[in-house]
């Protein structure tokens, strides 16, 4: 991590982490809109062992790099709620065509 020199570097820095952080969150949902058409049904989408799974492994790494593991809970859990709504879309719109 850059060591700033000043506030308006480290917002810079803060800006550029922001960008790369919705990037790969719009990646991630382009995953899950693929995944809708591997799925055979909307009971399919939402898989409640899967979501532990993934929340435990988040919890896991933020643990290990000294970040709240419930901040990255409930940011998990909020993101996947969406995109699991994402999913069904995708899903009930693929279905339609």
């Amino acid at each position: 991590m850059k060591k700033c020199q000043s506030l308006e570097e480290a917002r810079g820095e803060i800006d550029k982490l922001d960008e790369e952080i919705v990037g790969l969150i719009a990646q991630r949902n382009a995953y899950i809109k693929q995944i809708a058409h591997f799925k055979t049904s909307v009971d399919e989408i939402k898989s409640d062992e899967r979501i532990q799974y993934i929340i435990s492994k988040v919890r896991q790494q933020a643990i290990a790099l000294d970040l709240s593991p419930n901040l990255i809970n409930d940011l998990y859990i909020r993101m996947i709620d969406a995109m699991v709504e994402s999913e069904v879309a995708e899903f009930k719109n693929a279905k339609n065509c």
